[in-house]
């Protein structure tokens, strides 16, 4: 039953980084606006991010798909989430009025109209995603267990198998 939960959280998962991934990737412009209105990047480094960011959505978000490296996938994810969360937290901090970009959109929005904290539950919700993945990656479904990736830490030993 943990392995079909499990496999759901993954999908669940990816999902989300393909969705976020593929919008940001469309509209590299508006993801340009997104980085800069958080206003913690030197300029320099606001294109690179922006840039980067989509593609390492989309890869997370495959790699949970197909199940390859799920462990190390749901890290990156954990700690990416991580840094939305702190991004969107020190934006209301210091009381900039920006849409976090999350699912495209971002940049500077009208007084009234951020919405941090659903923001920053929604990002913790898919932290606790992440994190069960990374306690236990076994899912069904996936390359790593078809590859017998993890077996040799008896992550994907059946029930037979330990008898």
């Amino acid at each position: 039953m943990l392995d079909v939960v499990g496999t759901l959280v993954r999908l669940g998962l990816a999902a989300v980084w393909l969705v976020s991934g593929s919008i940001k990737l469309s509209d590299a412009g508006q993801t340009y606006l997104a980085v800069k209105a958080y206003d913690v990047l030197p300029d320099g480094v606001v294109h690179p991010v922006a840039t980067a960011l989509p593609l390492l959505e989309l890869a997370l978000g495959v790699f949970l798909l197909f199940g390859l490296v799920t462990r190390i996938a749901a890290a990156v994810s954990a700690v990416l989430l991580v840094v939305f969360i702190a991004g969107v937290a020190q934006s209301w901090a210091r009381g900039l009025t920006i849409d976090c970009g999350c699912f495209g959109g971002g940049g500077q929005v009208a007084d009234g109209q951020t919405q941090y904290p659903q923001e920053i539950l929604r990002d913790v919700g898919f932290l606790v995603l992440a994190g069960w993945l990374i306690v236990r990656a076994r899912t069904r479904l996936a390359v790593d267990g078809w590859l017998g990736a993890g077996s040799a830490r008896g992550e994907y030993v059946t029930e037979a198998e330990r008898t």
